[in-house]
């Protein structure tokens, strides 16, 4: 990232120059397959974080080893200013309680109703009387636009965009610093997605906490991305602006952006000659 743009970057409301992830050296192999080698990555508090990456670069597993799901084969993950693996299991899991997470299909346990599974992190620490866990609840379902009539239902009776915003209100119980989000909008309809996209963004804004975000989908990134980062060649090959990443020469960037949905998303954030539908 060049001065130019980190000038630009920190001057975004809410991004700081403090690191919050600082990935170093990372290798993650499963036997004799090596997904990740050396591989850095450093994430900004307040900003929206995007891994892209062709199948099998390691986005998702990535994301479970920065929140501490899978032990990587070397190299460093420090969290929130603490050296992830270093930490006890009782000290890890303290310090997971600053951070929520949204997994892909939601995650939503089946036999609890939509307020039982947001309320299960707050539960978890056991020290939060009752009342308090109901008021944080609804909160949050609030905040996610679902009603009080909606608490009492279960996941099965729930739309899929709905069970995106109760896993959402659940990564959010416990007001985090950080928010992973793993596909959020996978098996949305394109009004749901850009729905959900806008709830991401406007949370983002009142909350101020930082994202990291693993996505497919390219209007997803450029709705929401501060900086994405590129994973390929067993690393991060470029982590930086969108426009500035379109810079970068690598096969995947010229597929996943440059293809021509790629270039029918960006519109005019398209490299001069190859904009979609123009000279």
């Amino acid at each position: 990232m060049n001065a130019a743009t980190q000038n630009r970057l920190f001057a975004e409301d809410g991004v700081t120059t403090e690191p919050v992830i600082s990935v170093r050296g990372l290798r993650t192999a499963f036997g004799d397959h090596v997904v990740h080698d050396n591989l850095d990555l450093t994430v900004f508090r307040g900003e929206i974080m995007v891994l892209v990456g062709g199948s099998g670069t390691g986005k998702t597993v990535l994301l479970r080893q920065i929140i501490g799901l899978e032990r990587p084969a070397a190299g460093s993950v420090r969290v929130l200013g603490q050296s992830l693996f270093d930490l006890a299991p009782a000290e890890r899991r303290r310090l997971s309680y600053r951070w929520g997470m949204l997994f892909q299909a939601g995650a939503l346990f089946s036999a609890l109703s939509v307020y039982d599974n947001v309320a299960l992190p707050l539960r978890e620490l056991r020290a939060i009387p009752e009342d308090l866990v109901h008021d944080v609840v609804m909160c949050r379902l609030a905040m996610v636009g679902l009603s009080a009539q909606d608490a009492g239902k279960r996941p099965s009776d729930l739309s899929g965009g709905m069970v995106k915003r109760v896993a959402l209100a659940r990564a959010l119980s416990l007001d985090p610093e950080l928010v992973f989000l793993d596909e959020p909008t996978a098996g949305l309809d394109p009004l749901r997605s850009d729905e959900f996209v806008d709830l991401v963004r406007s949370l983002h804004r009142q909350l101020g906490f930082t994202v990291v975000m693993v996505t497919h989908d390219l209007d997803t990134l450029l709705a929401l991305a501060t900086r994405v980062a590129v994973l390929a060649d067993k690393r991060v090959i470029v982590c930086d602006t969108v426009p500035e990443v379109l810079k970068f020469d690598h096969p995947f960037i010229h597929t996943f952006f440059l293809g021509e949905r790629g270039l029918r998303a960006l519109g005019d954030l398209a490299p001069k000659g190859l904009q979609h539908g123009k000279p």
